[in-house]
């Protein structure tokens, strides 16, 4: 896909394959966040939530995340602030999860999935963020855009 000053993407192929297993695995796990708002939480032994809508909404939302890097994936100089917002949000889920757990808010095991929705992802996240702000023909990388 061409940048908007007609410069392809010449990011290494596989941020572009990273970024769409991530796509995928974000639109399913939130297809089944939506689909079967209460599995988790017996999974975990928890108590259901009173308004599993809030989860439905959860899944909704990394679904969408998805979409995003799908997108990214198509030209990840350009769409590089999809990835900086996904890793944003791949930092702080787990230094909530763990605030909580620490509070004794919600049972450890529930963190079983920062490990597949988050931690996996950070490496390459940051290696593709590091890739865009140092591409010296990235018309939209980070360094350029201040």
């Amino acid at each position: 896909m061409a940048s908007s000053k007609g410069l392809s993407d010449s990011a290494p192929a596989w941020m572009a394959v990273v970024l769409r297993i991530a796509a995928v695995y974000n639109v399913l796990w939130g297809a089944a966040a939506v689909l079967f708002p209460l599995a988790a939480f017996r999974w975990a032994g928890m108590e259901p939530p009173n308004y599993p809508e809030l989860w439905q909404c959860i899944g909704m939302i990394v679904g969408v995340y998805g979409v995003g890097y799908w997108i990214a994936a198509g030209d990840v100089q350009r769409h590089w602030p999809i990835v900086l917002v996904g890793l944003l949000g791949k930092l702080c889920g787990p230094i909530g999860f763990l605030w909580s757990a620490w509070n004794g808010t919600i049972p450890w095991i529930a963190g079983w999935t920062i490990m597949t929705n988050d931690i996996i992802w950070w490496v390459p996240f940051v290696v593709i963020l590091r890739w865009v702000s140092s591409a010296p023909d990235s018309a939209h990388s980070p360094a350029q855009s201040g």
